[in-house]
């Protein structure tokens, strides 16, 4: 059975733990003269047997799903003959792919040696067997857990706290999840980026004007020595980001104020919503709309006035994408204004001053932590958007400031560097890792200071 389906059949074994633990209590009760005379309600019985039911099976399906492969790899290769052993990782690898083809059927037996075609048939069984074995451990452990649970049931026993207590450690288990989700990344980020480091001088990177990451795979192949310089991409990357900004928090901010100030609520109750479907339109359809539309308006309107502007720019892409951003700073601003309180508002007013003169010296001023914070947290969602920059600004590591040529992002090389088959032994390769190590400092760097400001500020306002 597929771990999917034991883990759906899992789930109706605890539904049915949850049943019978669940009469079992009530029938308990019945002697003694209801459920009042029950340490916990019946639903708690319940819960706690089908919590004993599920939980270790459960447990026991990850941990069997998630070494089961390993496993079986490392029998299939130990099974080898020793002429045919893998030196290296790397051959173990293509070895392990080769069988893996030939036992799914897209490598037929006769085009392989006879070793590797019994290999793939070893493969086959273990797998079966594998499954097999899963199925029956899980539903075991679910079966004998269940009936434990239920089997102690008794009138004085406290289900509820021990029902309460597995659920706090299964929330805790969930945090810690996202948690060590977040390290684990980290960590294979850092260790990727210090292999590049091995390959390439870390002053080159941080201070190379050069990027043209093509390199000879092979030590016959004709190819550029290729350069890692970093500053083109983070140059095209400030650019495109600046330019959205100059859209979206002009406009932004704005429509902000507008919306909770001076518009009625008819009003904001239709333009409001209207304005936040722009954050729900997919990236790639900006993109469309950057490459399709907006580049050449540009570029026509350009050689009209007798300026060279190439037909994919920086100001395409970061035009766009300002507005694509326009609904994250109004939607944010328009939260911290509203969050200003209203008695700020009555003693400006009733001091004589006029609703823009309030604007202008209360409101703005006390809502400006908020606010900033929100154009950071949009600062690092333009400098991460990765498509409309592929289709609107180009694939060209210029170092220029101007925004009629073409540029390209650290997002967008990243992608480049990872997309097709490539060797993660090569600096090329790595080189992705190094840029998303330094993009994720400097979003990183970004949020901070935008939650600190706005705590920081936050509570002389409440």
């Amino acid at each position: 059975m597929q771990p999917a389906n034991l883990f759906l059949l899992t789930l109706v074994l605890a539904v049915l733990a949850y049943g019978f633990g669940y009469a079992r209590s009530r029938s308990l009760a019945m002697p003694l003269g209801g459920i009042r005379h029950l340490k916990s309600l019946p639903f708690y019985y319940g819960a706690r047997a089908a919590l004993w039911s599920g939980i270790p099976a459960l447990i026991v399906l990850g941990l069997w799903a998630a070494f089961q492969g390993k496993v079986i790899q490392l029998i299939v290769i130990g099974g080898l003959p020793p002429e045919l052993a893998p030196q290296s990782e790397g051959q173990a690898s293509l070895l392990l792919s080769k069988i893996s083809n030939v036992a799914s059927g897209a490598l037929p037996a006769g085009f392989v040696e006879a070793p590797i075609a019994e290999a793939a048939e070893r493969l086959q069984a273990l797998r079966a067997q594998s499954r097999m074995l899963m199925s029956v451990l899980v539903v075991a452990v679910a079966v004998l857990a269940g009936f434990l649970g239920w089997l102690r049931i008794r009138p004085r026993l406290n289900a509820r706290s021990q029902v309460e207590a597995i659920l706090k450690w299964l929330f805790f288990a969930c945090a810690a999840l996202a948690i060590l989700t977040t390290v684990g990344i980290i960590f294979s980020v850092a260790f990727e980026t210090f292999r590049f480091f091995g390959k390439v001088p870390f002053l080159e990177f941080f201070f190379g004007s050069q990027w043209s990451p093509q390199t000879a795979l092979r030590a016959d192949q004709v190819a550029a020595e290729g350069a890692f310089g970093m500053i083109p991409l983070f140059t095209g990357t400030l650019l495109i980001s600046a330019i959205a900004m100059v859209v979206a928090v002009p406009v932004g901010l704005l429509s902000a104020i507008y919306l909770s100030e001076y518009a009625n609520r008819k009003v904001r109750g239709v333009v409001k919503p209207l304005l936040e479907m722009l954050a729900g339109i997919p990236t790639v359809v900006y993109g469309f709309f950057a490459a399709l539309t907006v580049a050449p308006f540009i570029s026509d309107l350009a050689d009209s006035l007798g300026i060279d502007a190439s037909s994919q720019s920086a100001l395409a892409a970061g035009g766009v994408m300002g507005i694509m951003i326009i609904p994250f700073v109004s939607s944010l601003s328009d939260d911290v204004i509203n969050a200003v309180p209203q008695s700020l508002r009555d003693g400006s007013l009733a001091l004589g001053a006029t609703q823009s003169e309030t604007m202008k010296k209360v409101i703005f001023p006390a809502a400006l932590p908020g606010i900033m914070g929100g154009i950071l947290l949009a600062v690092s969602r333009a400098i991460g958007e990765t498509m409309i920059v592929v289709m609107a600004a180009g694939l060209a590591a210029n170092l220029t400031a101007n925004p009629l040529e073409t540029v390209t992002t650290v997002t967008v090389q990243i992608v480049t560097l990872l997309t097709g088959d490539q060797e993660f032994d090569s600096a090329k390769t790595l080189a992705a890792f190094a840029l998303g190590a330094m993009l994720f400092l400097a979003t990183l760097l970004l949020n901070v200071i935008a939650l600190k400001i706005v705590r920081k500020y936050r509570e002389q306002y409440d």
